[in-house]
């Protein structure tokens, strides 16, 4: 019996290894190289390693930019994380009302996740297109002129139209967290709930939402890693103009490792966004496998 259990040991080692070499070396490896790049004065494309301390750090939070970015990724938090729980949760909770077509409004909501940010931020910028675009094609027939804007176009306006259309591609990813924790609530809470008089109302408000703290977690955390690192969707919609109204760290990062040939500069930006995502996903790891068992 120890035999078999040695050779089926033996086996899944051998299937893993080479996953654990790759994880290994394009992972952590890359990690421990992006870190130590940022100590050096690596700047061009021919390669330099000459170590110059925490000088790249000095000069990057004495850079109005990189305030500016860390300012725009703090409202994108505040804005954009709420906001996609809170849709989610509203239609979650519609869904669960046994509407009819159920399953063809599921799908409709949980379709612009699916879809590729590069393909759904090309079509917010079609629609946030001022001369002809969508919305304010629509308010102008809606006699509505007063809510058409410059959208992306306008450094006031353009980051918190990003901020909406995030909302709008991940609503359909927090809806499907939502209504699978509230499907998994046992029939006879809400016969207890119903039998002691709780009305719709009552029922989601003392009976479902308190049990949604772990489907509301984990959502949590992923938009928030997203917030940080969401370059894609905002290069692809507003290169991080105009200006840099809608520079994030991730996009300043871009723009100065690849763009400028800063690598050792990007590299500690990187750093930093290394850091944060490390704040926000630990004491959810902490709390998931360790303050639990407590």
């Amino acid at each position: 019996m120890r035999l078999k259990l040695r050779e089926e040991s033996l086996y899944s080692l051998l299937f893993l290894t080479p996953a654990i070499i790759l994880v290994g070396v394009f992972i952590y490896f890359a990690i421990v190289w992006n870190v130590y790049i940022s100590f050096t004065d690596w700047k061009g494309l021919v390669p330099s390693y000459r170590f110059v301390g925490f000088e790249n750090y000095r000069i990057l939070f004495h850079d109005p930019v990189f305030w500016t970015s860390f300012k725009n990724n703090i409202i994108l938090i505040i804005l954009f994380v709420p906001g996609s729980l809170l849709m989610g949760l509203l239609l979650a909770i519609l869904l669960d009302r046994k509407i009819k077509f159920e399953n063809g409004f599921r799908t409709i909501y949980a379709l612009p996740f699916a879809l590729s940010f590069v393909v759904t931020a090309t079509l917010w910028a079609w629609m946030y297109d001022p001369s002809d675009g969508v919305l304010n094609t629509l308010f102008s027939m809606l006699h509505l002129d007063f809510l058409k804007s410059n959208w992306i176009t306008d450094p006031h306006v353009a980051l918190y139209a990003v901020i909406l259309a995030l909302i709008w591609q991940f609503s359909g990813y927090t809806m499907v967290i939502y209504l699978a924790g509230i499907r998994s609530i046992s029939n006879e809470q809400y016969e207890a709930a119903i039998i002691d008089g709780a009305t719709p109302m009552q029922l989601y408000r003392y009976v479902i939402i308190p049990q949604l703290k772990k489907p509301t977690l984990s959502a949590f955390v992923v938009l928030m890693v997203f917030s940080l690192k969401a370059f894609d969707f905002i290069w692809v919609l507003t290169s991080g103009g105009p200006g840099t109204s809608t520079f994030i760290l991730a996009v300043e990062m871009y723009k100065e490792t690849f763009a400028k040939t800063k690598f050792a500069y990007g590299a500690s930006i990187a750093t930093v966004l290394l850091l944060l995502s490390f704040a926000i996903v630990l004491p959810y790891l902490y709390w998931s496998y360790g303050g639990e068992k407590e």
